[in-house]
């Protein structure tokens, strides 16, 4: 069997100062299979990926490559061994074209001094078309995040990989584009690339992969067949504990109310979206749910006051608002939680209680106009108890806290404002299981205690499982509505992607 394998990696350890990042990990990968690692965030992860990728250097143990033992010294020596690391941050130059990011690294090894454009754009429309419809000559700037996605995928599919490692791939991706990745991933697998697949979504692991290992708190915890184990068992191997359902109960019908929070009608953008009626009720979660493009986020946006001419109405509690700015929904108590949290949502470097205090400075400033910091640290340690914040202090970056923990930073700032209504872009984004469970719970929470959700996720399980209601967007135009028994994956997606133009009841 040691022929098999293309990577070992023994008792294998690394310490940040007085944090142990990992304990003595063991990993085997074999020639040929896809192998999922899973495990909460912190649980060591990126950081085991990290040493093979030579980006960091692991304090003891030891790596063998095709059977020899390697020192991994550099992301480029990892490249020449035949190691390809799609990483779930992206890191795309914004202000040059899709086809140079993809083929930077070769680019810069090439003995010319001039660049073949021409050439350069047929060679990455080639490996584009495996994926999606993406122009090669578009600024990466100008593309939406799951687009950057796919083009980070594409880098990786260019080098002459032995072993690809995918971290978090589909986070951004729409289920019709997960499942051309997913294609890709079995056809390279026949050819003999070993895949590591590293995801919190436990149907993408069952589905996909051929074994799976758990990672907790730094340490190995066991190495599973999937054939021979089930979501629950590695679901409580990565957590240490049971847990019995991502879901809180949905709204039960003697909840159900006709009040409305919010009332949207005939919301149109010139280019993005138009005729978009609905509203949202007292103590319900209403889900949207569409393909990348569709428009869902730009709808938000428009509500909102974002971005875009937006002609309608928005009636909050029965009264038509004026919203000519983001901050005159802000000062109505409508805000939006960005599907970026890094870009959009969250200042990495400030510390947590300044990124809580955010949308509203003037409720902790004193007199004077100066902001007490007394006043900050309290409503920050306020808002991070009722969300069951793990952090050491409010007073420490966000960029030091988990995926989950610094989602639960930039709910604390939207609540900061004691918000009528929430429009959630993908919340659960780059989150683990537990994170991703704590966060429903919170989101039920909510409203159950009468502020309006609106959650747009690209995950259809997660729709089904916590919202009341789902709007289905095709095309910048809300194509029907399901709930109750109708809330399939199969009838939202056929909502999605129907053909007719007219709305479609189901």
């Amino acid at each position: 069997m040691a022929d098999d394998l293309i990577l070992q990696i023994s008792n294998l350890s690394k310490a940040f100062g007085p944090v142990q990042a990992l304990r003595g990990v063991d990993f085997e990968l074999r020639r040929g299979e896809i192998h999922a690692i899973a495990g909460e965030n912190g649980a060591g992860k990126s950081t085991l990926m990290n040493a093979v990728d030579g980006i960091l250097r692991p304090d003891s143990g030891e790596i063998r490559f095709d059977g020899r033992p390697v020192d991994i010294a550099s992301p480029a020596m990892a490249q020449r061994l035949g190691i390809g690391f799609v990483h779930q941050e992206i890191a795309l130059c914004p202000d040059i074209t899709v086809a140079e990011n993809i083929f930077m690294a070769a680019t810069n090894a090439s003995p010319h001094l001039l660049m073949n454009y021409r050439d350069l754009e047929r060679r990455a429309a080639a490996v584009l078309g495996q994926l999606g419809d993406i122009d090669p000559t578009s600024l990466a700037r100008d593309l939406s995040i799951s687009q950057q996605q796919l083009v980070e995928i594409a880098k990786a599919l260019t080098l002459d990989c032995r072993v690809l490692i995918l971290d978090e791939p589909t986070a951004a991706l729409t289920e019709k584009e997960a499942q051309v990745l997913f294609g890709i991933m079995r056809r390279l697998a026949a050819q003999g690339i070993s895949i590591i697949y590293i995801s919190h979504r436990m149907v993408e692991i069952f589905d996909n992969c051929d074994r799976v290992t758990v990672l907790r708190d730094g340490q190995y915890i066991t190495t599973r067949k999937i054939a021979e184990t089930t979501p629950r068992e590695i679901v409580n191997a990565m957590v240490g504990r049971v847990i019995e359902t991502l879901y809180p109960e949905k709204q039960r019908p003697e909840e159900r109310s006709a009040e409305v929070i919010l009332a949207v009608e005939n919301l149109s953008e010139r280019r993005r979206f138009r005729n978009i009626t609905f509203d949202v009720r007292k103590g319900e979660i209403l889900g949207f749910a569409g393909l990348i493009g569709a428009g869902r986020s730009e709808i938000v946006k428009g509500i909102c006051a974002l971005e875009g001419e937006v002609t309608g109405e928005v009636r909050l509690k029965g009264r038509c608002l004026d919203r000519r700015h983001y901050k005159d929904s802000i000062a109505e108590g409508i805000v939006y939680l960005s599907e970026d949290r890094k870009g959009d949502g969250l200042f990495l470097e400030m510390s947590i209680a300044s990124n809580v205090s955010a949308l509203a400075v003037q409720q902790i400033a004193s007199n004077l106009g100066v902001i007490d910091d007394r006043r900050e640290q309290a409503q920050a340690r306020g808002l991070g108890e009722q969300l069951n914040l793990k952090c050491g202090h409010v007073g420490q970056p966000v960029s030091t806290l988990s995926g989950g923990n610094q989602q639960k930073v930039a709910i604390a700032k939207m609540l900061s404002v004691k918000p009528q209504v929430i429009f959630l872009d993908e919340p659960t984004r780059g989150v683990d299981v537990g994170a991703k469970a704590e966060i429903h719970r919170i989101l039920r929470e909510l409203a159950r205690s009468g502020v309006g959700i609106v959650v747009i996720s690209s995950e259809l399980p997660e729709l089904i499982g916590v919202c009341d209601r789902v709007l289905v967007v095709r095309e910048g135009q809300i194509s029907g509505e399901v709930s109750g028994d109708s809330m399939t994956e199969e009838n939202i997606m056929h909502l999605a992607s129907v053909l007719e133009r007219q709305q479609v009841a189901i």
